[in-house]
């Protein structure tokens, strides 16, 4: 009875994971198809060597999770650990070119909004400081699966707001970071409700991670209308 029980249980995990690797890629090839995986279809204006390569860490990071999500539901888990090298390295790289290719987009004037490019550049670095702390604790309690793979969910999803931003629908462009951040979270809690009511108990990698990215959000908001961000912003970019 109890191995029936661990064997649905983990089937329901499997299951989970799998809806969180297929909404990641269809936001993350959704958000940036006109502006780079399909740009030569809609005829969007050519990329810096910084944007390519940026874009091209962070796709190499949805397919690892990808594969790796793959690699735990197949149980070889002895190549989910030997990839998992892969990825601290691919964590490193995205947290240099996130912060190297926000401060340059803002150093030109580049936001996908109509927010001031300074204002808008506390938006994706706090992003990338949030998924730095989210991977990086993954990482570290990768001995601790059922901690492990929650933060890595929630790590990734928390990287999905650039392309929320990018969505091809003007009307919602206009709405700005807020309702960008805020369709973010839906997809977060929507994750950790769903777990939570499966297994009847919050894990305490989402509790604790979940609310590490809420309240990340209002500062962000509330430090770009600082003098004290504009000055370090300037310096920045200067």
């Amino acid at each position: 009875m109890a191995t029936t029980a661990r064997t649905l249980r983990s089937a329901g995990e499997r299951r989970f994971f799998a809806w969180g690797t297929a909404l990641i890629v269809l936001i993350a090839f959704g958000g940036f198809a006109r502006t780079y995986y399909l740009k030569v279809a809609f005829g969007t204006p050519p990329l810096s060597t910084l944007v390519h390569t940026h874009a091209a860490v962070m796709t190499a990071w949805v397919i690892l999770f990808v594969a790796q999500t793959r690699l735990v539901a197949a149980q070889r888990t002895d190549l989910h650990r030997r990839l998992g090298v892969f990825g601290a390295i691919l964590l490193v790289a995205i947290i240099v070119t996130g912060v190297v290719t926000a401060i340059e987009s803002a150093r030109r004037g580049l936001t996908p909004t109509d927010m001031p490019p300074l204002m808008f550049l506390v938006i994706p670095l706090g992003t990338v400081v949030v998924f730095a702390v989210l991977a990086g604790a993954a990482i570290w309690y990768r001995r601790r699966s059922d901690f492990h793979k929650r933060l890595m969910l929630l790590a990734t999803l928390t990287i999905l707001t650039p392309a929320i931003a990018r969505i091809p629908w003007e009307p919602f462009r206009m709405m700005g970071p807020p309702l960008f951040l805020a369709v973010t979270d839906i997809c977060v809690v929507a994750f950790v409700a769903y777990d939570t009511w499966k297994n009847r108990r919050l894990h305490p990698a989402f509790l604790w991670g979940t609310l590490f990215f809420l309240v990340s959000q209002p500062l962000r908001i509330l430090l770009a209308h600082t003098a004290a961000w504009n000055q370090f912003a300037t310096w920045l970019t200067s």
